[in-house]
């Protein structure tokens, strides 16, 4: 992993359901939103809770690819909205929904094309924070966190054993 990560921050699935509901909890009152579009890949699993728990039926989604596992690249525009979703009004009653804003970098993009949307993400880093309307956990920007998707289970030794390693 990039030296730069210094803190961990394992989510397990029971943790990003209940940080998913809470972010969908802070929405209630922000809206009502006509479509939730689901910054992808990170942002799929958070908008559908998010949609579930609002009652929304219509979710899009925008295909941004940004991350290799660990190292951050180029942006890509891989899909963007639909245009009846996107509009005329630059997203005016529209859902952004991505897993965590880290350095602001997809977060720009997205919100250029819809500039109007009301932009949510279940974490924050300090740097991408100016750019979402609303998120529910803030973590260091030195703080590599894990997403249950990117997790297997599996054994750990005991603290004791690892200390003599």
């Amino acid at each position: 992993m990039d030296e730069k990560w210094q803190k961990s921050f394992p989510v397990s699935w029971d943790q990003f359901h209940r940080d998913a509901r809470a972010l969908a909890w802070r929405l209630s009152a922000a809206g009502p939103f006509r479509a939730v579009v689901a910054v992808t890949r990170g942002g799929l699993v958070p908008a559908a809770v998010v949609a579930r728990e609002l009652g929304i039926r219509v979710v899009e989604t925008i295909c941004v690819a940004s991350y290799d596992y660990d190292k951050q690249g180029e942006i890509s525009v891989l899909k963007t909205v639909a245009a009846d979703i996107a509009g005329d009004d630059k997203g005016k009653g529209v859902l952004i929904v991505d897993d965590l804003v880290d350095t602001g970098a997809t977060a720009k993009v997205v919100r250029e094309m819809m500039p109007q949307a009301h932009f949510a993400t279940v974490y924050a880093k300090p740097s991408g924070r100016p750019l979402v309307d609303t998120f529910v956990t803030e973590v260091s920007q030195d703080t590599w966190i894990y997403l249950p998707w990117d997790m297997d289970l599996q054994f750990a030794p005991p603290i004791r054993e690892r200390a003599t390693a």
